[in-house]
């Protein structure tokens, strides 16, 4: 068993950062050890989907559920890893939000001997995704704060 966590306070609310992770077709524009997504079936807030990994391009079957504003729960099935990726926000103050990434998986066969580098790997990656996804968030709301400010000096 690998357990992983990374955790990052974005300045910006919850809804701006709720929109950047919820939008999980993104998920390779962020996390770069996602290569790509084909998604299989959607019921609701769940989603069922095929992903090729970084890791050799495996290929891992996901079971993704949405729960808004809340978190983002993927349960990996089927791939040369299995297990749980949480990723789950809080408000903090002032219009912070905190990201919590948690990661707990198996690595199988004949990766399983590559078990600690896959974890220093994911977990390098995860803070890269959180420094991305903490940009784009940052990004998108700087126009805001500039009308704000500039509605407030006229």
């Amino acid at each position: 068993m690998v357990l992983i966590h990374a955790s990052r306070d974005i300045p910006a609310p919850l809804d701006s950062v709720w929109n950047v992770i919820a939008d999980i077709d993104r998920e390779p524009e962020f996390w770069h050890g996602t290569k790509s997504i084909k998604n299989i079936s959607k019921q609701g807030n769940i989603v069922e989907r095929e992903v090729v990994i970084a890791f050799r391009n495996s290929v891992c079957r996901e079971i993704v559920e949405l729960d808004a504003k809340t978190s983002v729960n993927v349960k990996i099935i089927e791939g040369p890893i299995k297990g749980k990726k949480a990723i789950a926000l809080t408000t903090i103050e002032n219009n912070t939000t905190r990201i919590n990434v948690e990661w707990d998986i198996r690595v199988s066969g004949f990766f399983g001997m590559f078990t600690g580098m896959i974890k220093k790997h994911i977990l390098n990656g995860t803070e890269e995704a959180l420094d991305r996804i903490s940009e784009t968030v940052s990004l998108k709301c700087k126009p805001a704060i500039h009308s704000l400010a500039t509605q407030l000096a006229i």
